[in-house]
């Protein structure tokens, strides 16, 4: 998701420790909403600015709906449209909008086309552009029917259209999910009664219905706050924000993890000097000691890899094994320095890079593991900021539908033409193309193949996602995107 690399803020270690402690019994309820903080950078996310954030995506999914969204475990549930079919194989979706909502004669099947149309053309230079890359046609049937036409099946496509992204704005008397009023830097966010959405009315309305006051801030302060009693929930941790040594706050109430796989390394941002050949960038991917930076981590059952792909993941093609299984790490690195003693020699340069990581305390665990297992092959590493030039930049985005083409085409050369790799982006044109599933797999495999020979991501492991949630009835599910929609958690039983 694009905000994936939201930087975070430093100073979470002890707070964190506090709020997994079991705070969960010091809440206090001072107002009817439930507080909500969204880790970000201070701000009002429904300002421009702002809304290329975490906060402003789940805003954009609370206001607005898309033809469907998702609920509070993250499976894909009716939005816009009351109902839909897949035809042709999978590359035809036809929705059935809700009846209702087109009352005033202000919103149509060809509103939603070109609301549809503007979204996916919004999106174009951002990692999710692959995603809508086989959308070829939307057409308006009838005045409440659409269609979407692929270029190829996409058994995956429902779960995109439900992204925060693909929610289209409400206009005239077409109402959201939510509502919201602006209070200073939160927002108070109350659920609209499903009558005025063209739903079905929910009986007790008022009791079931809750409002949300939601706040954006740095991590630190939103775990004080949490810890506090100030707030009942903290969302859009990230592996940035997680402490090191978080092996031992996990089990207690309040800190939840979601089970997200992705994309978790350093992706090269500069093919010149001692990134300027696919041996030399091996050398630094052979250098790093991921079991210990799994150690470092804490999270149990995190999977180091070594591997573009997602191991044991649906994407998986199980046709790629991990690498260097047959060298130990310190013959790994005798190799590896030998690579960079003989660059240093030939080109004269010093051996140091650049690296762009965000802020916080799993962000310095991750500069202090680079720098140590660099220095055992004679390489420095410089930490930049996340937004400035670099040689290498850490790469931490969540696919909650996991394809193989999703992990290659994030690195495709549409997106990433100053270091890809043009035989990975043609097998991968191939793969999904291919006229069956065996055809695709050994394809994607050779793809993947292709990737790690040019060593241009130096792959780590899983990205991490976690929340605060003080208690069970707060309407908090974990889910596979790491990304919880609001207006669930505002209609649920106290």
């Amino acid at each position: 998701m694009a905000f994936s690399r939201r930087p975070a803020v430093s100073g979470a270690l002890a707070l964190l420790a506090l709020a997994a402690g079991g705070m969960s019994g010091c809440h206090r309820k001072s107002e009817s909403a439930t507080r909500i903080a969204v880790i970000g950078e201070p701000g009002a996310p429904w300002l421009p600015a702002q809304r290329n954030s975490l906060a402003g995506h789940l805003l954009s999914a609370s206001l607005g709906e898309g033809l469907v969204s998702f609920d509070a475990e993250g499976k894909v549930v009716p939005g816009l449209a009351e109902r839909w079919i897949v035809a042709d194989d999978g590359q035809s979706y036809i929705f059935r909008l809700r009846g209702a909502a087109w009352a005033d004669g202000q919103m149509s099947a060809e509103s939603v086309r070109q609301g549809l149309r503007n979204a996916i053309a919004a999106l174009k230079g951002t990692p999710e552009a692959p995603d809508f890359a086989a959308v070829e046609d939307i057409r308006a049937m009838t005045g409440r029917v659409i269609e979407i036409r692929l270029s190829r099946p996409m058994p995956q496509f429902l779960p995109l259209l439900a992204l925060p992204e693909m929610a289209l704005p409400p206009r005239q008397r077409l109402a959201g999910p939510m509502v919201l009023k602006q209070d200073g830097i939160s927002a108070v966010l109350s659920p609209v009664p499903p009558e005025k959405r063209a739903l079905p009315p929910l009986e007790d309305w008022a009791r079931v219905a809750h409002p949300l006051r939601m706040s954006v801030m740095p991590a630190a302060q939103a775990i004080a706050a949490f810890n506090a009693g100030r707030l009942e929930m903290v969302l859009g941790g990230s592996f940035a924000d997680l402490p090191s040594g978080g092996r031992t706050l996990l089990g207690k109430t309040t800190l939840r993890l979601d089970p997200v796989v992705g994309l978790f390394g350093l992706a090269v941002e500069n093919e010149e000097g001692l990134l300027s050949s696919a041996a030399l960038r091996e050398a630094l991917s052979m250098a790093i000691d991921r079991p210990a930076m799994t150690a470092q981590i804490g999270v149990p059952n995190w999977q180091n890899t070594t591997r573009l792909i997602a191991p044991g993941s649906a994407a998986d093609t199980g046709l790629v094994i991990e690498r260097w299984a047959d060298m130990d790490l310190p013959a790994r690195r005798t190799l590896a320095a030998q690579r960079v003693a003989q660059w240093v020699k030939v080109s004269g340069g010093p051996a140091r890079l650049r690296v762009a990581l965000p802020v916080g305390p799993g962000a310095d665990a991750l500069a202090a593991r680079l720098r140590a297992d660099f220095a055992t092959i004679g390489v420095e590493v410089q930490r930049v900021d996340h937004k400035a030039p670099a040689d290498l930049r850490l790469i931490d985005e969540v696919n909650g539908e996991p394809t193989p083409g999703w992990f290659l085409q994030r690195f495709g050369c549409a997106l990433r033409p100053q270091a890809c790799s043009p035989a990975a982006d043609a097998l991968t044109a191939q793969a999904l193309d291919a006229p069956d599933a065996n055809a695709a797999r050994g394809l994607f495999a050779q793809a993947e193949g292709a990737m790690l020979g040019e060593n241009l991501f130096l792959p780590l492991g899983a990205p991490v996602r976690w929340s605060l949630v003080a208690g069970d009835s707060l309407g908090f599910a974990l889910n596979r995107w790491g990304l919880h929609s609001l207006p669930p958690m505002a209609i649920r039983s106290r």
